[in-house]
């Protein structure tokens, strides 16, 4: 599963460092070619938001080779597109379907049983290589043959030959709850999810907003390193990401984190990562290494707060975690949007530094969410405040009548 998750949100990152070969072979400029990117990232929000609730309601081994089969279509199209209207079509297609990952993570949490963080942990590990690695294999294939379009033959290779494995590790069933409801029915509950669970409201809340100063750091980070002292090209920014690599290793232990120590100890030691990196990216700006050193801990960071966010609503009823899910998803993804809007608007007037407050600006309601929804301590059995005392309410929230007991009596009768 994890291994899955890696070859399909790949599909969604590859074509960025292509940009350019698409744009000098299809005769357009630069700025038309990035057109494919936003159209990525258009058409993954539309897969979550239409296609992801649909696990609650089919089974997910069929859905699963529908995605695939037509994810792996969408780019054998984009392979031989003629003109950039077709290949942005293709994009927008293929970056919808290859929702699986979002899929795939809550049926894994809910077969995992105790061990729920460690295995979304890995699952997280394996997307988080996938979105890194694809752009270096990307350009090394388009280098190596010449051809930008050689790269998404070999994407469609690696997601086809998933259709061989995927649908068998996942468990047969007609869905959960969502199966009685009709589809407009099914994508109606989302509104009510948010309302009713207050651990949805808390993970969605750091979600957005831990994305939202992650998109802002790495929105800008090209330009940053195109300007002195860096003064490096396009070509060296691409090649960055690799720097977090251990980062994204060391954040496959964080399920195991959350799974021992519970998810909200495990956002706050992430919101800390983030938080130092934003220090180092403000204090030391102009240093190479304070930036390897600052993008590592927040990839850490923000890795290992969604695994948490992901773990805490993953107990709330199998029934319904994929709609979970998608508005834990959606938020985030949101999140990430406005960051980097925020973020470029922040660098054309104040540069590098407009970018680090924008960064650390989301970082406060962050923080103070978590401070809101940390868990209450219980209080002691014999405190006058505890349900159980005489005189005060318990759970049912009538009052507790406690007679004493003699010696070969009853038990006295709780009302």
């Amino acid at each position: 599963m994890a291994i899955a998750g890696a070859v399909t949100v790949a599909n969604i990152y590859f074509p960025q460092p292509l940009l350019e070969a698409i744009a000098h072979s299809l005769e357009v400029s630069e700025d038309t070619a990035g057109l494919i990117a936003s159209a990525a990232q258009i058409g993954y929000a539309v897969g979550i938001l239409l296609i992801v609730p649909l696990a609650d309601a089919v089974d997910v081994r069929r859905l699963s080779s529908v995605l695939l089969t037509l994810t792996c279509g969408g780019l054998l199209v984009a392979a031989v597109a003629p003109n950039l209207a077709t290949l942005a079509v293709a994009t927008l297609a293929v970056s919808t379907t290859t929702v699986l990952p979002q899929i795939i993570m809550p049926v894994a949490a809910s077969l995992a049983g105790p061990r729920r963080g460690q295995v979304v942990g890995l699952i997280g590990l394996g997307l988080t290589l996938g979105s890194t690695l694809s752009r270096t294999l990307s350009g090394s294939v388009s280098d190596l043959t010449g051809d930008w379009r050689s790269a998404y033959v070999v994407a469609a290779a690696m997601t086809g030959a998933l259709l061989l494995v995927v649908p068998r590790c996942l468990p047969a069933g007609s869905g959960g709850s969502g199966a009685r409801l009709s589809y407009p029915k099914l994508l109606a509950t989302l509104p009510g999810l948010l309302r009713d669970h207050r651990e949805l409201r808390l993970s969605a809340v750091l979600g957005a907003t831990v994305f939202a100063a992650f998109s802002a750091f790495w929105a800008m980070l090209s330009f940053h390193l195109a300007e002195p002292p860096f003064e490096q090209g396009p070509a060296a920014a691409g090649l960055f990401s690799l720097y977090s690599l251990p980062a994204a290793l060391l954040s496959a232990y964080a399920g195991r984190l959350s799974d021992r120590y519970g998810p909200t100890a495990l956002n706050a030691w992430a919101l800390g990562c983030v938080i130092v990196a934003f220090a180092l990216f403000g204090l030391f700006g102009g240093s190479m290494a304070a930036l390897v050193v600052g993008s590592n801990l927040l990839v850490l960071g923000t890795s290992s707060g969604q695994i948490a966010n992901q773990a805490r609503i993953f107990v709330l009823g199998e029934a319904r975690v994929a709609r979970l899910n998608t508005v834990f998803m959606l938020s985030s993804f949101s999140g990430g949007a406005i960051g980097s809007t925020a973020s470029a608007a922040a660098y054309s007037a104040h540069g590098w530094t407009g970018t680090v407050l924008v960064g650390g600006g989301f970082l406060l309601p962050a923080a103070a969410a978590l401070t809101a929804g940390r868990p209450r301590r219980p209080r002691r059995p014999g405190h006058p405040g505890h349900p159980g005392h005489p005189g005060q309410p318990g759970r049912s929230g009538r009052l507790l009548r406690i007679q004493p007991r003699t010696p070969g009596a009853e038990p006295a009768r709780r009302w």
